[in-house]
């Protein structure tokens, strides 16, 4: 009978509020193109409102990391955080503009796999934030991405098989999502800049007054056109990379994870009682002494 499964990061009802408030506003802050109708002051703004929706994802980001280290995120689970996070904010410019080649993305999948969908979210948000910080990408996308990657992680989390199912099994699940899911990152990730091409650009560009079909006929056209090569790549390396290393690198997580005991508690053993003054225990007995 296998153990249950540890996790790093166990959701309470804080946490979970904070983060299905923080996903419910990364909704709006994606489909804002979709959800506004064309005579909306949303919509009239269409070059501001990213700029307003990144600035509340920063803050509802925080107020989520906060609720998660205030909980349940403690000194093993934030070594092993930074660990995964600086390896993977390492692995990301690795082919970085070489046809979508990014490591990091299968990286995220088997921590998330391991960790649990709390750990994973934060690592998949704090891994982005990093890498911007390492390769200069600091911008109103930040947020953007760093929410498209808790999601992505969080998913590998919620998985199903996470006790029981090991092996070839479990790989070829994992390619499976690493495969849909960097497609779908990409395709997310589109919206964050689609709306700041302006309407005179080209007819796959945002129209703030036109039909919400239109715009999607327009925002599918656009995903063919600039970025489907790009997310196949991600998601062919995903898969690759996961098919290959993804025993050992479980392996490797599993291992630290244990060894870790993230849901044991820390105790201290009372001291013992030293023999008193006249040479007895407090006990009663005599304290046997012996010869230098």
């Amino acid at each position: 009978m296998r153990a249950a499964r540890l996790h790093a990061v166990r959701l309470g009802p804080r946490s979970l509020a904070a983060l299905s408030l923080v996903s419910a506003v990364g909704v709006v802050a994606f489909g804002w193109p979709f959800l506004a109708p064309p005579a909306s002051q949303l919509s009239a703004h269409a070059q501001d409102a990213p700029w307003l929706f990144a600035g509340l994802l920063v803050l509802l980001v925080a107020v989520v990391a906060a609720t998660i280290a205030e909980s349940d995120l403690g000194p093993k689970a934030v070594a092993m955080l930074g660990v995964l996070a600086a390896t993977g904010a390492a692995l990301r410019p690795i082919g970085a503009g070489t046809a979508g080649i990014e490591p990091m993305f299968f990286l995220m999948v088997l921590s998330g796999r391991v960790l649990g969908p709390g750990f994973g979210f934060t690592l998949g948000s704090v891994t982005m934030f990093a890498s911007a910080l390492l390769t200069g990408g600091v911008g109103p996308w930040l947020p953007f991405q760093m929410l498209s990657m808790g999601w992505f992680t969080t998913g590998a989390g919620l998985l199903p098989g996470a006790v029981r199912l090991r092996g070839r099994a479990e790989l070829l699940l994992l390619a499976a999502y690493g495969f849909l899911a960097s497609l779908a990152y990409g395709t997310v990730m589109n919206l964050a800049g689609w709306p700041f091409m302006g309407a005179a650009a080209s007819d796959i560009s945002f129209h703030a007054h036109a039909s919400v079909p239109a715009n999607l006929a327009r925002f599918v056209a656009y995903c063919l056109a600039t970025s489907l090569g790009w997310d196949l790549g991600r998601a062919l390396c995903t898969v690759v990379l996961t098919l290959f290393l993804g025993p050992a690198v479980l392996r490797a997580l599993r291992r630290a994870t244990r060894r870790a005991a993230f849901e044991t508690a820390v105790t201290f053993d009372a001291p013992k009682p030293s023999p008193d003054a006249d040479g007895t225990s407090p006990s009663g007995t005599a304290a046997v002494k012996h010869p230098t």
